[in-house]
């Protein structure tokens, strides 16, 4: 049983740091799209995705382990985790779109 309680907060802590480095991520895109360095800005965006994957990955796991019977407890941390991913894919998804925008103003 603690074995699980260890996995399942290694799970929760990866969504909430992956997601928290996903955004930073995208933010720093945003930053570099406003200066006109726009290969740092796709970089960055890059990076956020990966960050996004590894979360999706810790995510993966407890829907996995729940599919599989292992239902964990839900704290108000793991809720935390859930709704700190799901900001990060939408400040991410944002990002992209105003990096183009940047992008796009800058071709004018």
């Amino acid at each position: 049983m603690a074995e699980e309680n260890d996995e399942n907060m290694q799970a929760v802590m990866g969504l909430i740091i992956n997601g928290g480095n996903a955004k930073s991520s995208a933010f720093e895109a945003i930053a570099a799209a406003k200066k006109g360095d726009f290969d740092t800005a796709a970089a960055k965006l890059k990076e956020a995705d990966g960050f996004l994957v590894d979360a999706h990955n810790s995510q993966t796991k407890m829907l996995t382990a729940e599919a599989s019977g292992e239902h964990a407890q839900v704290t108000l941390l793991m809720v935390h985790s859930q709704d700190h991913l799901m900001t990060a894919i939408t400040f991410r998804d944002l990002a992209g779109e105003i990096v183009d925008l940047y992008k796009a103003l800058a071709e004018k």
